[in-house]
């Protein structure tokens, strides 16, 4: 299938497992996008918008009830999006929060088909300890990363606007161009079509030979104001 032919339908995600160690994960092959973010961020919320279906990823009203690594296939075989567990405010006891640091940073150092992470931030309150981390994560590594800061209805357009640049230009500064960010609302499903660009180049980019030619995403969409 070529690049032209490979179109994902978000829609069509299908959950495939959990996992609580690194070795209960599917197959380390095909390409793979992990969404991060501290509890209350509103990460389950942008992943059941993204996918257009209501109870993909789990939602609650007790922060940190994500657990587990899950894993959602797509309609394209070998593609996956993956839920990482939330962090920061769940309210259990420090072993299980130990475990779950570990599991997440096995994860993440391990995983070679992972092609980028989206880092889920309240836009209120973007760069907490937690974000910081991740940000640090990719620094090491070189993974990419997207900023993707949620509840953008809850400010009006000037104050989120100043947010985003303020932060773009933080986060520039230490991962150059490996890092976007956008502002992202569930509730009012704004930046649902800038978030799928973003994981479409990431996903389908190498899918084939022809990936490196595709048109259709810009990092250009990232600097507009189109948030």
């Amino acid at each position: 299938m070529s690049i032209n032919e490979a179109t994902i339908h978000y829609n069509q995600a299908r959950f495939n497992k959990s996992a609580s160690k690194l070795h209960q994960c599917p197959p380390d092959v095909g390409a793979e996008v992990a969404f991060a973010g501290r509890s209350n961020a509103g990460k389950s919320s942008a992943i059941n918008t993204l996918t257009n279906q209501t109870k993909l990823a789990r939602t609650s009203k007790t922060p940190g009830r994500t657990q587990l690594i899950n894993f959602f296939d797509l309609n394209i075989e070998g593609l996956r999006i993956v839920d990482l567990p939330g962090y920061g405010f769940a309210k259990v006891p420090l072993e299980m929060k130990l475990h779950w640091q570990k599991h997440l940073d096995d994860y993440l150092q391990s995983r070679e088909c992972l092609r980028g992470v989206v880092l889920v931030m309240d836009i209120r309150h973007p760069m907490k300890e937690f974000d910081q981390m991740m940000v640090d994560w990719c620094l090491q590594t070189g993974v990419p990363l997207h900023v993707l800061l949620t509840k953008a209805d809850k400010l009006k357009k000037g104050p989120g606007q100043n947010t985003v640049l303020k932060l773009r230009k933080q986060l520039t500064e230490i991962l150059g161009d490996q890092v976007t960010v956008q502002r992202f609302s569930a509730l009012k499903k704004d930046g649902v079509d800038q978030l799928r660009n973003r994981l479409n180049d990431w996903l389908l980019t190498g899918y084939d030979d022809e990936a490196s030619d595709d048109p259709e995403f810009d990092n250009a969409d990232f600097d507009n104001d189109n948030r």
